[in-house]
């Protein structure tokens, strides 16, 4: 017999995108910590190790625009299911890897799935949702995105000190079958009212442009911005990625139905939002990276300890997202994501000035409790104004967009701020020389992320002033939610 229809609420739909979210991006972060084990475990040297971290973050990234286009086209229930399936496939993979060549590709497979499934939580919240109680939604969505991404280090140190490398990919199983269970039974099928072309020449153009850039970026300071094959070295990938973008920005002018749809960048908001989506990403992943050698190489806390010294960040940015989101529904994005970046930025130099070699983790407190704030208070607006004046027709579209604007953030801000800290820091094998230097080097650092921050304050102030409901109902343009298995 079939089963009776369930009702579906829009916060349930949060629910399981929430759960997802958490899920691919804690991935980003939580296998740096098992690193050290995957090594002696597969024998692997370095590199080796480096390509485990990185693989993941080569497919998301430069797959992200594809799949959202893809769920515009054939639905976001539809993608979205399949990449979880495909991401917790891959986890079963990772785990049973024997050979660091099987876990590369396992990790590569897991980048698809979650390259797949993140673009079209944006388009559901957008749809489910009406332009009033966006914001809320949006906050907690992009909270837990914030929660997943500081966390890794934390539940990373535990579960390897606990029950070995490979129960770090163990535990995406449970849990994503449990979201392809829940997402069959809650998420909507949202169809377009119209089918849309598959924009091959784009697909391959962005796909190879963002490529050749996040590899660039991600292997640039481990090749010594140097030669990787023969004569071609990383400046040449990172020239080709770029005139690969530049020829799918030509080639998209062009296009009958354009894989991004280029008029997007029309909307001051969405472009304002875009950038500082960048920049917040950038900031992120580069404190994270400092954060994480000052405590564990500096103080020498253990991965689990360093994990629960950022609790005040974590705690304070579950506790500010979602109330900045609904903050954002009444009186705009544009004062939050002011006063957010400049508290953010001020939490930075605190860290930058602060610690010592002989600090501890209360050294840290107050000022990871500003950055909490300080992120918790921008990036839900950021979402929540680029997407506020985006028809359904092209919210797979600039969902994509917004999510490799994110990818492309990560993968410079741990570029750059690793190249400042490495031609600063003394060998850390000779741990009294670098836990001296390590105080004065990290401020260069830090420094310049708290720059990008303050620019990024400026930037917010740029941003066009909307009225509080400025779109029309979210299902315009979309077949009604049928509501079947």
């Amino acid at each position: 017999m079939p089963r009776r229809p369930a009702h579906r609420s829009p916060w349930s739909v949060l629910a399981v995108l929430c759960l997802a979210n958490f899920l691919i991006l804690l991935d980003t972060t939580i296998v740096n910590t098992a690193a050290p084990h995957i090594m002696a475990a597969l024998n692997t040297p370095v590199a080796g190790a480096l390509w485990v971290l990185n693989g993941y973050l080569l497919a998301f990234a430069s797959l992200l625009i594809t799949f959202g286009r893809l769920g515009d086209r054939v639905g976001p229930r539809r993608v979205f299911v399949a990449g979880l399936a495909v991401f917790s496939v891959a986890s079963i993979w990772c785990a049973l890897s024997h050979s660091t060549g099987e876990l590369v590709a396992a990790r590569v497979l897991q980048g698809i799935g979650a390259a797949a499934l993140l673009p079209q939580a944006l388009v559901l919240i957008s749809a489910v949702f009406p332009a009033h109680r966006r914001g809320a939604a949006f906050g907690i969505f992009t909270a837990v995105a914030g929660v997943a991404a500081v966390s890794g280090p934390t539940l990373g140190g535990l579960l390897v000190t606990a029950a070995g490398w490979r129960s770090i990919f163990y535990l995406n199983v449970p849990v994503g079958l449990a979201g392809l269970l829940l997402a069959a039974r809650y998420l909507p099928r949202v169809r377009p009212a119209r089918a849309h072309r598959f924009d091959a020449l784009g697909v391959a153009l962005a796909t190879g442009g963002l490529l050749a850039i996040v590899f660039g970026l991600v292997e640039g300071q481990r090749y010594a911005w140097g030669p990787v094959l023969g004569p071609v070295g990383v400046p040449h990938i990172l020239v080709a990625g770029v005139a690969l973008l530049a020829l799918f920005v030509w080639w998209e002018r062009r296009a009958a139905e354009p894989l991004l749809p280029l008029d997007l960048f029309g909307d001051r908001n969405f472009t304002v939002a875009t950038a500082l989506t960048v920049i917040s990403s950038f900031a992120l992943y580069g404190f994270l990276f400092v954060f994480v050698l000052e405590t564990q190489n500096m103080l020498g806390m253990s991965p689990l300890a360093s994990g629960l010294a950022a609790l005040p960040w974590t705690i304070t940015l579950s506790a500010v997202a979602p109330v900045a989101g609904r903050l954002a529904d009444r009186v705009g994005g544009r004062i939050l994501l002011m006063a957010g970046l400049a508290v953010q930025a001020v939490g930075v130099l605190g860290v930058a000035v602060l610690p010592g070699p002989s600090s501890s983790w209360h050294t840290f407190a107050g000022p990871l409790v500003a950055i909490g704030v300080g992120m918790g208070l921008s990036i839900a607006p950021t979402t929540t104004e680029a997407m506020r004046g985006i028809t359904p027709q092209r919210a797979g579209a600039a969902s994509g967009l917004l999510n490799t604007a994110r990818q492309a953030g990560a993968a410079l801000g741990a570029a750059l701020i690793g190249a400042v800290l490495q031609n600063r820091l003394p060998d850390p094998t000779h741990r009294a020389a670098f836990r001296d230097g390590f105080a004065t080097a990290s401020r260069p650092a830090l420094a310049v992320v708290a720059g990008v921050l303050f620019a990024g304050a400026g930037l917010a102030a740029a941003m066009r002033r909307r009225p509080r409901e400025p779109v029309p109902p979210a299902r315009e343009g979309l077949h009604e939610l049928q509501h079947r298995r």
